[in-house]
């Protein structure tokens, strides 16, 4: 496998290839990450079409982008709804587990939609996944995304897995859900010490990752990250001074602050943070040991979007489960 971080840094120089008007399908086009894919192969000219779990949904790129149902139960359907296709981006995966959806049954679609893959005789697969994924991970969002990954290389598809850390962008859900906190209440919590860190990256920097890397023949493994790494209190302070938050910033047991978070759920009618995320976030697993990927500074956007950022809610249930 050649050097994913030779390649990564090569990204500008990728030449993009293929038959005009092949097939590309991207799961979740309707989504965050699977949308601005999507938006991505269309600027280049390439036939779209999502498989998505919500196909009665608005669809935002109208007849530009054909859409059809997952079919995890029926196989045969799953396969006919990838034939024709020469890569398939995929975006699939939960955030958490609510009600029978949940971790093993997502890791599950997502072998089933390998699968289908190949037997479809799709050449390519872009699967996003996340940094620092491990099949050892005491975490569920991290352990299923390492077993993926396993599977994924061990498939007869050619692929290339990108590991991003926490996404910004319009419609990002943390980072928006910070300032609208950071907008409304008058304290917020940092879990801990909030020396814990991140490394943010752009979604539309992730989305130009996946669909250069979707143009190459090599298999590999590429980190997502953007160039700049935050301790956890300064990236909420860094919002705060953004957007001219008033919240006075406190730190809390772990406990104690998933307490209120369950309190601010029960207030917006969504999941606000769980468990898993708090300590995997303490755990430091949002950085990345590799030169950056992405180009764009969470600094410049905030900057650039301090009126928006934060404005609303944005509601992971809403999104996904309703």
């Amino acid at each position: 496998m050649k050097d994913v971080y030779e390649l990564s840094s090569q990204k500008d120089k990728v030449e993009v290839m293929g038959i005009p008007d092949e097939l590309n399908i991207v799961t979740g086009a309707f989504g965050y990450t699977g949308k601005y894919i999507a938006q991505k192969l269309l600027s280049l000219g390439k036939k779209v079409r999502t498989i998505t779990g919500h196909p009665n949904r608005t669809n935002p790129f109208g007849e530009q982008v054909s859409a059809v149902p997952f079919n995890f139960g029926n196989q045969v359907e799953l396969i006919k709804s990838l034939q024709g296709a020469t890569t398939l981006y995929n975006t699939y995966w939960i955030r958490f587990s609510y009600k029978k959806v949940t971790f093993d049954k997502a890791v599950e679609h997502t072998k089933a939609l390998i699968k289908a893959a190949e037997e479809a005789g799709v050449r390519r697969i872009v699967h996003i996944s996340i940094t620092n994924a491990s099949e050892a991970s005491p975490f569920p969002y991290f352990r299923g995304k390492g077993i993926l990954e396993k599977a994924i290389s061990q498939s007869r598809l050619s692929y290339a897995i990108i590991r991003p850390t926490v996404l910004f962008g319009h419609e990002d859900i943390l980072i928006n859900n910070i300032a609208w906190l950071l907008r409304r209440f008058p304290i917020f919590a940092i879990v801990g010490s909030g020396d814990y860190k991140l490394q943010p990256v752009f979604v539309e920097d992730v989305a130009e990752l996946a669909v250069n890397a979707g143009q190459c023949e090599e298999n590999m493994i590429m980190d997502a990250v953007g160039p700049e790494i935050y301790p956890f209190h300064e990236m909420v302070r860094l919002i705060a001074g953004k957007i001219h938050g008033k919240a006075r910033i406190v730190h809390l047991r772990p406990e104690l602050a998933l307490f209120f978070s369950r309190a601010v759920g029960y207030l917006v009618n969504d999941v606000v943070l769980t468990r898993d995320e708090v300590y995997g976030l303490m755990s430091d697993l949002l950085v990345s040991r590799y030169p950056p990927t992405g180009r764009t500074r969470l600094s410049d956007w905030l900057t650039c979007n301090a009126g928006s950022i934060g404005a609303t809610y944005a509601s992971e249930l809403s999104r996904h489960y309703r």
